[in-house]
């Protein structure tokens, strides 16, 4: 069965003067604020919708990489993952740095780093960005 998850923006103005805010129809986040100014310069308490794939590829990756561990008969205690996107006016979204610390018993270095790698190929917002936008991965094993 598919899910269908839905967010929406009210945008009013123009571009670089105007402003939205976005929701998520499942509720579970308050409105967010998005300016282009969040977007191209600095946040200042709002958002931008780069941060948001940013916060969407974090939790794909973690739920990812949680599987391919737990598959291989070492699951993890815990994982701590950050996904940064940069965004340059004019081009677009040109990179994502994902980077994870994890607690997993049982696994070398090496281990863990390949199989961080596995979850990077087949996490579904990497999938959606391949092609696109590099991605980086940093895995280390704490």
């Amino acid at each position: 069965m598919a899910l269908r998850s839905t967010g929406r923006t009210h945008w009013e103005g123009a571009l670089f003067e105007g402003s939205g805010v976005t929701t998520l129809d499942s509720g579970a986040a308050t409105p967010l604020q998005v300016t282009w100014k969040a977007r191209s310069e600095e946040h200042g308490g709002l958002t931008s919708p780069e941060e948001l794939i940013a916060a969407a590829h974090s939790a794909c990756f973690s739920m990812a990489f949680s599987n391919t561990l737990a598959k291989n008969g070492t699951p993890p205690t815990s994982l701590d993952v950050e996904a940064t996107a940069t965004f340059v006016p004019g081009t677009g979204i040109t990179t994502m740095e994902l980077t994870v610390t994890g607690v997993v018993d049982g696994l070398s270095v090496e281990q863990f780093q390949e199989m961080a790698e596995t979850a990077k190929a087949n996490c579904p917002v990497s999938k959606a960005l391949a092609g696109n936008v590099e991605i980086s991965l940093s895995a280390t094993l704490a």
